[in-house]
C-alpha cells in the first residue's frame, strides 16, 4: 500500500532531502528535532515538526519515542535516513509491531548486513572474496592474536558506517587504546559497541556498488562508485562511475554485489562495499550498507534516477518492474559526477580532524549547469559539534571527462562562501588542484600521504568568486570575558561535547595533565593543560556543548610540585618495565640458548641451526629481526603457551643485516636473509610464515635489498587449522620472489632437504650454494608416494651427485660453514672492488699455453694466473664442463669470466655449455659486472649426436643474449677462435666485444682448418691414390691455413684489435675497463630477469 504521511527519524541534509522526496511524492513529511537541535534547518523543511525529549545524539536513537512520535502524528512509514538507527534491526522491528512501515531492509536482513560479521559469513558462504577476519564480535584479547598474526589490523564497529568506530592499528602499543576509542564512538554513534578486525590493505581503492531491490524478487546494481578519497577512514569525496576501473573487474564486482543482494531477496537501498588492493590486482568485500547512503547522490546525477523517492516507493509495496529499474532497463552512466562533503572541521598535520564550531555569518552556496547542494546550513545558524561535522554536500555533474568534471567542481568549491565557521573548503580545493586526481591515482591513504600539500596555505592561489566579508563569534568573545581576576583560561582547542571533567575545584593540574575528554564528530579527544596552576573554577559540566576557544576552566598560575617529580621519575636507567620485560622474554624464547634440545638434535647429525648460520653470514650486531614474535596457524589445534615452545618465529628467522660492511662500507653491504628453521615443522610453509616472506619479499623489492635465502625445508605446510580458504594458492610468495630476479642478487643456500615450495624459491635464484648432503626436489618422498610414484627415501630425490652435474647447483660446498663462507665471498663480487689484492707473476701465462698446437692444456690453471689470487669463484663446475663460468677480481674489481675448456670436446660449445654461458652473461649485465671471455673454442660442437641436444637453438642463446648486453666485454683468444662458435665467445662478433686481442698462439678461421682443408680441398685430396701422398698434401695445407689464420696476420687486416704479451692482459682489462663509463647507480632492474637456467 502507498505511504501517505512518513516521519524522518533523522536531521541534517539527509531529512531535507527526504522532505523534498516525500513533497513530489505527496507525502505528508513529519520531521523530528532533539533540545538542542531546534535551529537546524530540517525543523523548517517538513509538513509537520516534533520535538523529542533529550539532547545530542540520544535524542535521535531513542526508538520508544520516535515510534511514539509517528503514531500521534499518524504516520504509516519511518525513515531512517542514514547514520543513528538506519540498520538497527531491532528498531526495524518495532516499527513493524507499531504497524509503521521501516523504510529500509527486513530486519533479518539488516542483522546480516547491518552486524557486519554476519555479512562476512554470508559472503564467505556465497564465494565473495574476503580479507582475512573474524566473523564475530571480538574481543580485545582476540583482537591483539589477530594483530600478532597480521601485523596490521583494521578495527571496526559491528554496526553502523561513516567511519566511526574504526581504526587501522599497525602494533600491539596502539591496540588496547584504539580498541577503547572504537568502542566508545561505536556505542556514541549506534547504541552498540561491539567491533571487529580485519586484515589491514594498506594500498587499496574503495569501490562500492548501488543496489535496489524490491523483496519481490528482483535485484538491480545502479553501478558503482568510488569512494577512495577519505580522511581517517571517513569519505570526503566520492566519484561516479568509478574512473580507470577495468571493464572486467567491474563486471566482477557488480556481480558480487548482485550476488549477495539476490542471496537475501533484498529490499530497498543498499550499498556493497569492495576493497580493490592494488598491489594484488584483486578486490575483496568490506560490508554492506542496508539503506541510503550520503554518497547517493552521484549515482542520481550519471543516472537521472531518483533513488530516494524510488527507496520510498519499494517501501510501500512497489516493484521494480513498475518503477521500470529492471537490469535489463538500467541507464548507463551518463558522464562523471562528483560529491564533495563540506564539513566544519580543522585538519591537523597527522591527519586528525578537530570539530569547528560556531555562528555561521554567511552561508552562499554555489550554482549554475550541473552543481546541487544538499545542506543545512545558513547566515546565523549556531553550529553545534554534538552532532556529525557534514554541513553540506556540493554535487557537480558534468557530461565530459572525469578532469572536466574535477575543473567544474573546482570552480565550484571556489564560488561556496561559508564564513564565520572554521570548514575543510581550502582542504578540498588543494585535493582538486593535485595533478594525481585527474588520473586517479589515489588510494584509501592518498589523504593522509599528501596532508602537507593539503593544508598548504593557499587562500592566494584560489579564487574568491564571491564578496567576502569578516565575521566574528559573539559566543566566544562572551566566554571569554568572564576570567575571574588573577586566573587564566584554559581554553577548548576544538568544539565539542564535554565528556568528562578530569579534575575539581581545587586540584593542583600539571603541564601535559589531561583535564577533560571531549566528544566531537562522534570520536573523543583529550583535553591537555598547558600551564601549571591550581584550578579555581570549572566553566563547564558534562554534556554541555563548547565552542572552540572557549573556556573550559580557570587556573592560577603557580608552579606544581609534582610536574618537577614526574620529571625526575626515571632514575634507574636499567629497570625493566612489566610490559617491556614480557617482550624480552617474547624474543628469548625462540633464540637457539632456550631451545637445548632442538640445537642438540642439529648439532647430532652435524649440522647447524638457522640462527648460527645468520651469526655466520652476518656481521656482528648488524642484525634486526623481523617478525620474530610470529607463530604457526595453529591456534585451533594447541594453546597459546605450546605455540610458543613449538613454533618460534613460526619456522622463519627473516630480517637485516650486513655483509663485509668492514671492506666495501654499510651501505654496499646491505643485505636481507630469509632462512627456514628446519628444528620448526622440518621447515615447512605455513600460513604466517608465507605472510613472513611476502612482508619480507616486498621490502626487498621496494628498497632494492640484496637477499640470502637459506631454503632448508620440507615445502608446504598442510596442517594449520587457522587458515581460511581452500588451497591457498593466491598466496603472493613465489611470484614475490621472481619480482626480485634481476633486480637485486638473490642467493640461495641449502642443507640437507630442501623440497616442494623451498625448492621452488630457491630455484628462482641467481646462485645455488649447495652441501654435499643436501637433496634438492619439487616434491619430498610423501608427495612422490602420494602421487603413486614410487617410494624412495628423502636422499634418493634429488641428491647432490645429481644436482651438482645436471646444473642445478651452482656451487657444491661439504658442509653449512663453507656454504656461508662461499656466499659472503659471492655477495662481495656485487659490493663492488676490495682494496686488498695480490696476484702472481704475470709473465707465468706466457707459457701455460703449450708451443704444441694440438697438446691440451689447464684452463683452471690460466684462469688462476690471470685473477688476483684467491678470487675465482667457479659457478655451475660440474655441469657443462666444456665451458667455464666464474667471478673473478683483477686488482680487486669484480668481472664475470667465461672461458673454453680444451680438456672437453677440444674446447667444442654444445648445447649445455651454450645454456651456461647465456645465463651467465644475464647474470653480469643485470648487475653491471664486466665480462671477460677466454676463447680457445674450434666452435660448437656438430654431428647428428650433438642436433639431438637441441643444438641451435641452445647455442644460439649465446648471440640473443650477447646483443642485449651493456655491460664492457673484453676478448682474448688464448689459443683457437674459430667460425659461429669464436663470434659467440666474443658478444656475436670480434668487433661487438669492447676490444678482441689474440696471445701469440691464437689462430683463427672461419672454421676449424682441418676442417676447412678437408671441405675445400677434396677433390685434390681425392684425386691421390696415395695415401703418404696425400696426407702430406693435407699438412701442408693445414700449415699454410694455420700461417694464414695467425693472429699476426688476423691483427693485419684489423678484425681483430691486438696481438699482446700474455704478461700485459691484465693490463688491458684494466685499461678497458678504466676507459669506460662507470654504471650510474640504478633505480630499478636493467633486465625483466635473470634467467634460472
Amino acid at each position: 500500500m502507498p505511504i501517505r504521511s512518513l516521519l524522518i527519524a533523522n536531521r541534517g541534509e539527509i531529512a531535507i532531502r527526504i522532505a523534498r522526496a516525500c513533497a513530489e511524492l505527496d507525502i505528508r513529511s513529519v520531521a523530528v528535532h532533539a533540545e538542542d537541535d531546534v535551529n537546524s534547518l530540517h525543523v523548517r523543511k517538513a509538513d509537520a515538526l516534533v520535538a523529542l525529549r533529550g539532547r545530542g545524539v540520544a535524542a535521535y536513537l531513542d526508538m520508544d519515542q520516535l515510534v511514539e512520535a509517528a503514531r500521534a502524528q499518524g504516520c504509516d512509514a519511518i525513515h531512517p535516513g542514514y547514520g543513528f538507527l538506519a540498520e538497527n534491526a531491532e528498531f526495524a522491528r518495532r516499527c513493524q509491531a507499531a504497524g509503521i512501515v521501516f523504510v529500509g531492509p527486513e530486519p533479518e536482513v539488516l542483522e546480516s548486513f547491518g552486524d557486519k560479521t554476519r555479512a562476512r559469513a554470508l559472503a564467505l558462504e556465497l564465494g565473495v572474496p574476503l580479507a582475512a577476519g573474524s566473523n564475530q564480535p571480538t574481543t580485545l584479547e582476540q583482537a591483539r592474536t589477530f594483530l600478532a598474526e597480521q601485523g596490521a589490523i583494521m578495527l571496526k564497529a559491528l554496526a553502523g558506517g561513516g567511519g566511526r568506530g574504526m581504526r587501522a592499528v599497525r602494533s600491539e602499543a596502539e591496540l588496547a587504546d584504539a580498541y577503547a576509542r572504537c568502542t566508545s564512538e561505536a556505542s556514541a554513534a549506534f547504541g552498540k559497541g561491539d567491533l571487529y578486525v580485519e586484515r589491514l590493505i594498506e594500498q587499496a581503492r574503495h569501490i562500492e556498488v548501488q543496489v535496489i531491490g524490491d523483496g519481490q524478487g528482483n535485484v538491480s546494481h545502479l553501478w558503482e562508485r568510488d569512494c577512495t578519497l577519505q580522511r581517517r577512514n571517513q569519505k570526503l569525496v566520492e566519484i561516479a562511475p568509478a574512473p580507470t576501473l577495468s571493464a572486467e573487474l567491474r563486471e566482477q564486482i557488480l556481480a558480487a554485489a548482485l550476488k549477495l543482494a539476490s542471496a537475501v531477496n533484498y529490499r530497498g537501498l543498499g550499498t556493497f562495499e569492495f576493497l580493490l588492493d592494488e598491489q594484488r590486482g584483486d578486490f575483496v568485500f568490506m560490508e554492506a550498507n542496508p539503506r541510503v547512503q550520503v554518497e547517493h547522490t552521484v549515482t542520481e546525477a550519471v543516472t537521472g534516477i531518483d533513488l530516494v523517492q524510488a527507496q520510498i516507493r519499494v517501501a510501500g509495496g512497489a516493484s521494480l518492474t513498475e518503477l521500470n529499474l529492471l537490469q535489463a532497463q538500467m541507464p548507463a552512466p551518463r558522464g562523471f559526477a562528483v560529491q564533495l562533503r563540506i564539513n566544519l572541521e580543522r585538519m591537523a598535520a597527522d591527519g586528525s580532524t578537530q570539530p569547528a564550531a560556531g555562528i555561521i555569518s554567511a552561508y552562499e552556496p554555489p550554482s549554475g549547469p550541473g552543481i546541487r547542494v544538499d545542506g543545512y546550513g545558513y547566515a546565523g545558524y549556531a553550529t553545534s559539534s554534538a552532532y556529525d561535522s557534514l554541513l553540506a554536500k556540493l554535487i557537480v555533474h558534468a557530461d565530459s571527462d572525469f578532469p572536466g568534471v574535477l575543473r567544474r567542481a573546482y570552480r565550484a568549491l571556489c564560488e561556496f562562501r561559508l564564513e564565520g565557521v572554521a570548514s575543510n573548503l581550502h582542504l578540498l580545493q588543494n585535493l582538486l588542484r593535485l595533478p594525481q586526481l585527474a588520473s586517479n591515482a589515489v588510494s584509501t591513504r592518498f589523504v593522509e600521504q599528501q596532508i602537507e600539500a593539503l593544508l598548504a596555505p593557499q587562500q592566494q592561489a584560489h579564487p574568491h568568486l564571491y564578496f567576502a566579508q569578516a565575521a566574528g563569534s559573539a559566543v566566544q568573545q562572551r566566554q571569554q570575558a568572564d576570567a575571574p581576576a588573577g586566573c587564566i583560561a584554559l581554553n577548548v582547542p576544538n568544539a565539542g561535547v564535554l565528556v568528562s571533567l578530569e579534575v575539581a575545584a581545587g586540584d593542583a593540574v600539571a603541564v601535559g595533565q589531561t583535564v577533560a575528554i571531549l566528544e566531537a564528530m562522534k570520536m573523543e579527544f583529550e583535553v591537555k593543560a598547558r600551564e601549571s596552576g591550581i584550578v579555581r573554577v570549572l566553566v563547564a559540566t558534562p554534556g554541555d556543548n563548547l565552542y572552540e576557544g572557549g573556556a573550559l576552566v580557570y587556573l592560577e598560575p603557580m608552579a606544581v610540585e609534582g610536574q618537577a617529580i614526574e620529571e625526575q621519575g626515571i632514575t634507574d636507567l636499567d629497570h625493566i618495565r612489566a610490559d617491556l620485560a614480557e617482550v624480552i622474554e617474547r624474543h628469548a624464547i625462540g633464540l637457539d640458548e632456550r631451545r637445548p634440545q632442538a640445537v642438540a638434535k642439529r648439532h647430532k647429525i652435524g649440522m647447524r641451526t638457522i640462527r648460527e648460520n645468520l651469526g655466520d653470514l652476518l656481521d656482528d650486531g648488524s642484525f634486526i629481526e623481523y617478525g620474530a614474535l610470529a607463530l604457526a596457524a595453529q591456534r585451533r589445534r594447541h594453546s597459546h603457551d605450546e605455540l610458543l615452545q613449538l613454533s618460534p618465529a613460526d619456522g622463519m628467522v627473516a630480517g637485516l643485516g650486513t655483509v663485509n660492511a668492514g671492506e666495501v662500507g654499510e651501505q654496499a653491504a646491505r643485505c636481507m636473509v630469509v632462512g627456514y628453521d628446519y628444528t620448526v615443522f622440518a621447515g615447512t610453509q605455513g600460513v604466517m610464515n608465507h605472510k613472513k616472506t611476502e612482508r619480507m619479499l616486498h621490502l626487498a623489492e621496494q628498497w632494492q635489498v640484496p637477499l640470502v635465502l637459506l631454503a632448508e625445508g620440507g615445502g608446504g605446510r598442510p596442517n594449520d587449522t587457522d587458515f581460511l580458504g581452500v588451497a591457498g594458492l593466491d598466496n603472493q610468495t613465489f611470484i614475490g620472489m621472481a619480482r626480485l630476479s634481476g633486480l637485486v642478487p638473490l642467493v640461495g643456500l641449502v642443507a640437507g632437504r630442501c623440497f616442494a615450495g623451498n625448492a621452488a624459491l630457491l630455484g628462482c635464484c641467481d646462485v645455488i650454494i649447495a652441501t654435499q648432503n643436501s637433496s634438492i626436489g619439487m616434491a619430498g618422498p610423501a608427495m612422490i608416494e602420494g602421487g603413486g610414484l614410487g617410494k624412495f627415501s628423502a636422499e634418493e630425490v634429488g641428491p647432490a651427485s645429481v644436482q651438482g652435474p645436471n646444473g642445478v647447483i651452482d656451487v657444491l660446498v661439504e658442509d653449512e660453514a663453507e656454504a656461508v663462507a662461499v656466499a659472503k665471498r659471492y655477495i662481495g663480487y656485487f659490493q663492488g672492488e676490495t682494496r686488498d689484492w695480490q696476484c702472481a707473476d704475470q709473465r707465468l701465462l706466457r707459457q701455460l699455453i703449450p708451443e704444441n698446437r694440438l697438446r691440451v692444456y689447464d684452463i683452471r690453471q690460466v684462469i688462476e694466473t690471470l685473477a688476483d689470487t684467491g678470487s675465482v669463484l667457479e659457478l655451475r663446475r660440474q655441469f657443462a664442463p666444456g665451458m667455464i663460468t666464474a667471478l673473478v677480481r683483477i686488482q680487486g674489481k669484480p668481472f664475470g669470466l667465461i672461458a673454453n675448456n680444451p680438456q672437453h670436446l677440444g674446447g667444442a660449445i654444445d648445447s649445455e655449455a651454450g645454456d651456461k654461458s647465456a645465463r651467465f652473461m644475464q647474470l653480469c649485465d643485470a648487475f653491471d659486472i664486466p665480462m671477460i671471455s677466454l676463447c680457445d673454442t674450434p666452435g660448437f660442437m656438430v654431428g647428428p649426436d650433438a642436433e639431438k641436444t637441441a643444438t641451435v637453438r641452445h647455442v644460439s642463446r649465446m648471440f640473443v643474449t650477447a646483443a642485449s648486453l651493456s655491460v664492457p666485454f673484453f676478448t682474448v683468444v688464448l689459443r683457437k677462435g674459430y667460425g659461429l662458435g669464436a663470434q659467440a665467445m666474443a658478444a656475436g662478433g670480434f668487433h661487438s666485444a669492447f676490444f678482441t686481442v689474440a696471445w701469440p698462439s691464437g689462430e683463427f678461421g672461419a672454421m676449424g682448418l682441418e676442417g676447412a682443408v678437408r671441405l675445400g680441398f677434396a677433390k685434390e685430396l681425392a684425386a691421390i691414390e696415395d695415401p703418404h701422398r696425400r696426407e702430406r698434401l693435407f699438412k701442408k695445407l693445414v700449415d699454410r691455413a694455420y700461417r694464414h689464420g695467425k693472429g699476426i696476420n688476423m691483427a693485419s687486416f684489423l678484425e681483430i684489435d691486438d696481438v699482446i704479451d700474455p704478461e700485459q692482459t691484465r693490463h688491458w682489462l684494466l685499461r678497458g675497463l678504466a676507459s669506460t663509463p662507470k654504471p650510474a647507480p640504478r633505480q630499478g632492474r636493467k633486465r625483466p630477469f635473470v634467467d634460472t637456467w
